[in-house]
């Protein structure tokens, strides 16, 4: 089968991984498979997690090209715990997450992820919970504005909001197309602009209806919580939010968080760092790459190495 989701940064992630025969990897956001390929390809065992119901077809061809080597699990990665324990592994060497949407979710139409587009005004990457509809059918002025300034940086997210509000008086917004013109007529149009005017709005309610920060942190939690000393966290991130949020967690977890954790309950010295890092800073895709795939051209890489230190979720004195 053709994946038609080039994996970013892909060498730099298997290099950081490290995957051999007999070891355990989390693909934590399965997509169409293509870093579950190259793991397996080196003699590692996969378990894959997706919320996405459409991944089945690729998860099956994986399957059938490495029998009882590859398992997909149903769940977000905030799931990531407990589908390791569902997997029957005793022990996990390696957890990858590649954050946010994929080529072939905003290629869909029918998923609603597109301003270029027309479809059903839908963004969920699962098959269940609120709609990019429900929020702009429903939310109040107050929180729309808040996810539009928070989530997509438009520094217009009054004047969106109050668009929206006055639109659906009249009809509710149901398309993409729909909603995109609205967002264009109420900044103006911002003619000759690098981006088109409804991106950021749309990047805001796509963050919003997957709580896809809230989902990132709590990954990384699980991660922490599961992967054996030694073991390799691999994050790639693709927008500003998300990779502050890696990047804060690892600062945290290797205790180099100035001034202490913001988690005040137990004093940072007597916390051991749970992480090493791999390599300082964020690496970023090489010219090759961008050539090739230009989604690369966002793309930062963090690594972080599990310690034998106790989770600090546990020492919070809570499940991570």
């Amino acid at each position: 089968m053709t994946s038609p989701h080039a994996p970013v940064l892909l060498a730099e992630v298997i290099e950081a991984l490290a995957p051999k025969a007999g070891d355990v990897v989390i693909d934590a956001t399965f997509g169409a498979g293509g870093y579950t390929r190259a793991i397996l390809e080196r003699g590692a065992d996969v378990v894959a997690l997706d919320r996405d119901p459409t991944v089945q077809p690729f998860a099956e061809a994986v399957a059938r090209d490495f029998p009882d080597r590859f398992q997909l699990i149903r769940t977000p990665f905030s799931g990531l715990a407990e589908a390791f324990e569902e997997s029957g592994k005793a022990k996990l060497d390696g957890a990858v997450f590649d954050i946010g949407v994929s080529s072939m979710q905003l290629d869909q139409a029918e998923r609603g992820f597109s301003f270029m587009r027309d479809g059903p005004l839908d963004m969920r990457m699962s098959d269940e919970g609120e709609t990019a509809a429900d929020i702009v059918n429903t939310w109040d002025h107050g929180p729309l504005a808040h996810i539009f300034k928070l989530y997509g940086d438009e520094r217009q997210s009054g004047r969106v909001a109050t668009a929206i509000l006055r639109r659906r008086v009249e009809q509710p917004f149901t398309r993409t197309l729909d909603l995109a013109e609205v967002v264009e007529k109420a900044l103006g149009g911002r003619r000759g602009a690098a981006i088109h005017p409804a991106t950021r709005v749309f990047q805001a309610l796509r963050i919003a209806v997957n709580d896809e920060l809230g989902e990132l942190e709590r990954g990384l939690e699980a991660a922490e919580a599961t992967l054996a000393p030694g073991g390799r966290l691999v994050v790639v991130t693709f927008h500003s939010l998300e990779d502050r949020i890696v990047k804060a967690f690892l600062t945290e977890r290797t205790g180099n968080a100035p001034g202490g954790s913001r988690h005040a309950p137990v004093a940072v010295e007597t916390r051991k760092p749970s992480f090493d890092l791999l390599f300082k800073g964020a690496r970023e895709a090489g010219e090759a790459e961008l050539a090739a795939n230009p989604r690369a051209r966002s793309a930062k890489l963090r690594v972080g190495v599990r310690t034998t230190a106790p989770a600090w979720g546990a020492v919070k004195g809570r499940s991570a």
